[in-house]
């Protein structure tokens, strides 16, 4: 993964919150709750009880949609929340030349590549790509969704529109999951999360109703393989954004399929409770996620990630 030392990259789409933490007047994410489900009750657990962590996906926790207004399970902010920092990306983060030598400002390249091919993808269908930006936080962060903390692991809440991310969940990631690791299982994690910032945009976060229950077959799967399939999609496509030298090398995409992997519900179930119990998958299965990863890489066609229509 290597990225044209001349690309010039726009530090502004990333938030760099790691030195403020969370800001007073922000209220608390119910512990556990990501996609609410049953009403004003209930949610929907994506996060394994045994395991403790969230496998990177969305938090629209205390609301009973997608977006709007709050609908119980939550509070607002009492205040609006005061612009984060951006740290020093900005003096940092100009070229392809620092995204190779920083992992900060890789971070920043990516998310540059991933919303130029998405920005492109949407005006080609005739439709305007809304920016999201990546928020970098340390031990826990505030967002639209509530307070979160480094355990959920990577995350997009879809009520504020960001992406956040604790860069320790790579560590967590290769340590205790068993993930090759390496600069692209880390771009691959990025374009999950905005796979699921097009989904918002495009409306198809509301096939995760408030009546959604995991499951093999659960709209939850079904959503996060979609958003793993769009990170193939963009991986397809990326060296076309002009941010990459070349076209990834295999070596790369089996980064993302070992990461891919390491998350599968199944994977996680055998490691944290000894057991697959399909009625709890809410991400799908490792094979699941490398083969959907691998059918947008393939393709690079978003056309290609309807993973709502027939099996999975």
């Amino acid at each position: 993964m290597q990225f044209d030392d001349d690309a010039q990259l726009d530090p502004s789409q990333v938030e760099d919150v790691r030195a403020s933490g969370p800001q007073p007047g922000w209220g608390g994410m119910p512990g556990g709750c990501m996609l609410p489900i049953g009403g004003r009750g209930g949610c929907l657990l994506l996060v394994l009880a045994a395991a403790g962590l969230f496998l990177f996906g969305i938090i629209p926790s205390p609301f009973t949609g997608q977006g709007g207004a709050p609908q119980g399970g939550g509070r607002q902010p009492s205040a609006p929340a005061p612009p984060a920092p951006t740290g020093n990306l900005a003096a940092r983060c100009r070229t392809g030349a620092d995204a190779d030598q920083s992992e900060d400002c890789r971070v920043v390249g990516t998310v540059n590549s991933i919303q130029s091919y998405w920005r492109q993808a949407f005006q080609e269908r005739g439709r305007t790509y809304k920016p999201a930006r990546t928020v970098l936080f340390s031990n826990a962060a505030n967002t639209g969704c509530g307070t979160a903390d480094a355990a959920v692991g990577p995350f997009y809440c879809p009520v504020d529109r960001k992406v956040y991310l604790d860069l320790s969940f790579f560590n967590t990631l290769q340590r205790d999951f068993g993930a090759e690791g390496g600069p692209f299982a880390q771009a691959y994690v990025v374009a999950h999360e905005y796979g699921h910032h097009v989904q918002n945009l495009l409306g198809t976060m509301n096939r995760v109703g408030p009546d959604s229950r995991p499951g093999a077959g659960s709209p939850s799967v079904r959503l996060e393989l979609q958003a793993d399939c769009y990170a193939g999609v963009w991986a397809h496509n990326a060296v076309k954004t002009g941010f990459f030298r070349e076209p990834f090398a295999q070596t790369d995409i089996d980064q993302a399929l070992s990461a891919a992997a390491a998350v599968g519900d199944d994977s996680i179930q055998r490691r944290t409770q000894g057991r697959v119990t399909p009625d709890a998958f809410t991400h799908g299965t490792s094979r699941q996620r490398e083969s959907w990863f691998t059918v947008g890489y393939d393709r690079g066609d978003p056309k290609r990630c309807d993973t709502f229509s027939g099996g999975i």
